[in-house]
């Protein structure tokens, strides 16, 4: 085999390692509630999660892949050797968090990874930041709107149980039901945002070594990312599913509806608009949101501000990691 072409073949692979531990690093995102709820166990949840993962292709087009591909960064200066620093940088930080039990985001890592990788090649010339203005206003606000809709749904939710003078025995009955449906809801969300941003770097490495003209994302590509992203899922992530499911809030199977709802409905909105968004940070939002309708003392805030100091310090980190390997792997392969 050719040693260029065993190269492409090699960081494809890495790529889809990374799109594993994304399945694996985000599964608490997925099931978390469901399971914290019980209304799963975990192995049964994260099969279920998986399923949507998978299947969540069918549902959402490439406009995402689209945009971490070639809206970010100028593609025409990315190589094969960017992408890969780009995706060991991205990978050692998801590792290092999954280890700590920190829900960071793999959106972030990516980002940041494939970043850093390319101004340590081309310089800061080589950032389009026209498209990072859009990706990094929904980076913000997507966690804010789950938080938001996680409040209105479950202040309407409860006024309606309320109102109908429903008994607990009756509202957890239907509650467990109706999370099947949420926790589904969420998966394909999730599988449908985070698969396309690896369908992004693969579709780069594929122009940038000359074997596609134009940015299409392959059939095979699209399959391989979301198959990789649903086996990561079946792996699990247990260190992380205990904090988003018990260390910011307690929930109840209606709570667990309405945040994995707000949840998928920020994610629908941000896919369908092409933008790559932290599907950790958008269940955080949710499940903060729910717990602050009960009372603000029901959210164990110092655990969220924790969350979100991870979130902030992750683009520069994975950038400085990724910047870090490309530096090594040029004075090497030079």
């Amino acid at each position: 085999m050719d040693a260029s072409l065993f190269y492409i073949i090699f960081i494809i692979a890495v790529a889809l390692i990374f799109d594993y531990t994304n399945g694996m690093h985000d599964a608490a995102n997925s099931i978390a509630t469901i399971v914290s709820t019980r209304v799963l166990s975990p192995r049964q949840a994260v099969i279920w999660a998986a399923f949507f993962n998978l299947v969540a292709f069918v549902i959402f087009g490439t406009a995402v892949a689209k945009t971490i591909g070639s809206g970010l960064l100028d593609i025409n200066v990315v190589t094969p050797t960017v992408i890969l620093a780009g995706l060991c940088g991205a990978i050692c930080w998801n590792i290092l968090t999954w280890y700590f039990g920190l829900p960071t985001s793999s959106s972030h890592a990516l980002i940041g990874g494939y970043a850093g990788a390319t101004i340590a090649k081309a310089g800061f010339g080589a950032v389009l930041w026209s498209g990072w203005t859009k990706t990094l206003i929904f980076l913000f606000c997507a966690p804010i709107i789950g938080g938001v809709l996680g409040f209105l749904l479950i202040t309407f939710a409860t006024w309606i149980l309320q109102r109908n003078r429903s008994t607990p025995s009756a509202v957890n009955k239907w509650s467990r039901r109706l999370q099947l449906f949420s926790a589904a809801l969420y998966s394909l969300g999730h599988g449908g945002n985070d698969a396309q941003k690896t369908m992004g770097i693969i579709t780069s490495l594929l122009f940038s070594a000359g074997m596609i003209t134009s940015f299409d994302v392959p059939l095979w590509v699209v399959l391989s990312a979301h198959t990789a992203i649903a086996l990561g899922t079946l792996s699990g992530g247990w260190r992380i599913v205990k904090t988003m499911g018990q260390k910011i809030a307690r929930l109840r199977p209606i709570d667990g509806v309405c945040a994995e709802t707000a949840g998928a409905v920020s994610l629908f909105i941000a896919t369908h608009l092409g933008v790559p968004v932290s599907t950790t940070h958008v269940i955080t939002g949710a499940i903060s949101g729910v717990g602050a309708a009960k009372r603000l003392s029901a959210v164990r805030w110092n655990v969220t501000f924790q969350i979100v100091w991870a979130w902030v310090f992750t683009i520069p980190a994975a950038a400085g990691i990724a910047a870090g390997i490309y530096w090594i792997l040029h004075f090497f392969i030079s």
